[in-house]
């Protein structure tokens, strides 16, 4: 940086000791221009020093007062040409110019236009007065050099709040990036606990029931115990194989959402998941309406979730263990209804206020509705008047690129 750089940099950070040294330079130049080689009569005059001394001293409070400051300047240096008789000493305009200059940089807009510009004509006017030249070169010059220092005053206000606007948008974007980091955060941190809620919860749901039913039957039925077991040890390498997968992308940044060691579930693991639930006890009627029509992969994922969620409900709190599935296809959705056909079987603490189950840690029902409204699709689940309990999920086939409703 050079020693220009440096100058305004310090003059920054003292910004009152630079007015002070402004006001002693105008007034060291009016001074000598004023006194050095010219008649007695303005050497002497008291009243001469103290108008030079007035005009020049009050650029020390510039930036505090303005209006002030341009006012004072300008009746001293005015008093200071009158009393001297023009016999040099004409430097002194510079502190009312540099007070202009103050003026449209400090005040508001419109008002600091208006006030310097009148104040630039009222000098005019009064020096035409004195010396009846009103276009005289001298008098053009003041008016020239009045504007220049309106403009540049008017310039460095614009450009401080140009800068100012650019640091707030800046901040602001800051801001915006923090929050955006910090949502996508929570989200992630929300869809990590809803896969590992969904795959490992339907496993250890069904280990919880086989262990109970192996253990009853360990003295009675060795054959029942033993296919029990059997039911256990492949839901906990499942269990296990899946929570290694979701728990994968907590330790390996830049792995792709979806675990990749085993691909993500959807409706063609369906007739497997059936069939698991199915030996384990529950009675499963299944109905398909309509001609299948594949799903994008997100609804896919959340179709095979929620039929997963809802029926392991039914195994779980069912005192009959009997469910149906109805899959109703038409042109713009699938439509999954789960009923569980035991009336009154569920336990009143498993239910949310507005029906449904809540086994566990409360997650259920409220992990099926915010996956199937994050689709844009629609999610009900509560008691029938026949006292079973149904949930049902409707989802787009494309929920982020719907599309076009064919002609009739």
């Amino acid at each position: 940086m050079n020693a220009f750089g440096h100058l305004r940099r310090a003059a920054r950070r003292h910004a009152h000791l630079a007015d002070v040294a402004i006001a002693l330079a105008v007034f060291a130049a009016t001074v000598l221009t004023a006194f050095a080689g010219h008649s007695g009569t303005a050497r002497g005059n008291r009243t001469v020093a103290l108008a030079a001394a007035l005009a020049c001293g009050v650029l020390a409070g510039r930036r505090r007062r303005p209006l002030a400051t341009l006012a004072v300047s300008a009746v001293a240096a005015e008093v200071f040409l009158a009393e001297s008789g023009g016999t040099g000493g004409v430097l002194v305009l510079l502190a009312p110019l540099i007070a202009l200059y103050t003026v449209a940089d400090l005040v508001e807009r419109r008002p600091g236009l208006l006030l310097g510009g009148g104040a630039v004509a009222a000098l005019a006017l009064i020096h035409a007065v004195h010396k009846p030249a009103l276009l005289g070169p001298q008098n053009l010059a003041f008016i020239a050099l009045g504007g220049l220092a309106i403009a540049a005053g008017d310039s460095s206000r614009n450009r401080r709040a140009y800068l100012a606007e650019v640091e707030q948008r800046a901040e602001r974007a800051e801001r915006e990036r923090e929050q955006d980091t910090r949502r996508r955060i929570a989200e992630e941190r929300l869809r990590i606990a809803r896969d590992l809620h969904d795959c490992v919860g339907h496993q250890l749901a069904l280990i919880s029931v086989q262990s109970n039913v192996a253990g009853q039957a360990l003295d009675r039925d060795a054959a029942a115990a033993g296919e029990a077991i059997a039911h256990v040890k492949s839901a906990s390498r499942k269990a296990l194989g899946e929570l290694r997968d979701t728990v994968s992308l907590l330790r390996q940044p830049g792995d792709p959402v979806a675990p990749t060691a085993i691909p993500a579930p959807g409706l063609d693991g369906l007739d497997e998941l059936l069939a698991s639930l199915r030996a384990s006890g529950l009675d499963i009627d299944c109905r398909i309406e309509g001609t299948a029509i594949a799903l994008a992969p997100a609804a896919d994922l959340t179709a095979y979730r929620v039929i997963q969620e809802s029926l392991t409900n039914v195994y779980k709190h069912s005192s009959r263990r009997q469910a149906r599935l109805t899959l109703s296809y038409d042109r713009h959705e699938l439509r999954i209804t789960v009923d569980d056909l035991a009336a009154g079987s569920t336990v009143a603490d498993t239910r949310e206020p507005g029906g449904g189950y809540l086994p566990g840690g409360r997650h259920g029902i409220v992990g099926m509705r915010e996956r199937v409204l994050a689709l844009g699709g629609r999610f009900t689940a509560g008691p029938c008047p026949d006292g079973t309990f149904q949930v049902t999920a409707e989802l787009p086939y494309q929920p982020l690129d719907l599309a076009p409703e064919p002609a009739p």
